[in-house]
């Protein structure tokens, strides 16, 4: 079984809602601040390589060859393109170094997306025909993560368009925080009450 096939639904849940909570308090408590952070994230060059190397090197690591220990321990079968993985393992590193010198409008943006779309593997593994039906909370937030982040890479300035729409208003603002705090909190009430 590939590690992703034995995270628990209440691990996911309680990493998932930790993140949600977490994230939206900071931006209940400090709305101004938050405002500002994200207005700046789609061409924050900073946080840019950083985020596009963890989703490269995340995904290196399923196509890492045997026997290197821990760094194997993530390896995927992919089937029909097993036979690629000695070719990836090349252009993988290249590619990330390539894109992280010489790409550097909304790299935070392509990097975000990129880890975006890392992490819906072990979320919808996780509720994976699991029985209670509120495990649809960690399928439909993975879904809605997907789409963001095919958008984000290849089309990144929906992104930028996105965060300038929910600042616009104080009200807008404050209204889709409480939803997500919202949100977080019904997968921590699941996590603890079902999910066990």
């Amino acid at each position: 079984m590939h590690p992703y096939e034995k995270i628990p639904l209440n691990a996911a849940g309680y990493v998932l809602a930790a993140w949600l909570i977490g994230l939206h308090v900071w931006m209940l408590m400090k709305p101004e601040e938050s405002k500002n952070f994200f207005r700046k994230l789609p061409r924050n060059r900073s946080l840019g390589p950083w985020f596009l190397g963890a989703g490269m090197l995340w995904f290196w690591l399923l196509i890492a060859p045997d026997k290197l220990g821990v760094l194997s321990s993530l390896q995927m079968d992919l089937g029909e393109f097993n036979n690629a993985k000695n070719i990836l393992r090349i252009l993988v590193p290249i590619a990330a170094y390539g894109i992280i010198v010489h790409v550097k409008e909304f790299l935070s943006v392509r990097g975000l997306g990129l880890l975006a779309l890392m992490a819906a593997a072990p979320l919808l593994y996780s509720a994976y025909l699991e029985p209670p039906i509120s495990r649809l909370l960690i399928s439909i937030f993975t879904y809605a993560m997907i789409f963001a982040g095919l958008f984000w890479v290849s089309m990144p300035y929906t992104m930028r368009d996105g965060i300038t729409w929910a600042i616009k208003t104080n009200s807008r603002y404050r209204a889709l925080t409480l939803a997500g705090l919202g949100y977080g909190i019904a997968i921590l009430v699941c996590s603890i009450l079902f999910w066990n």
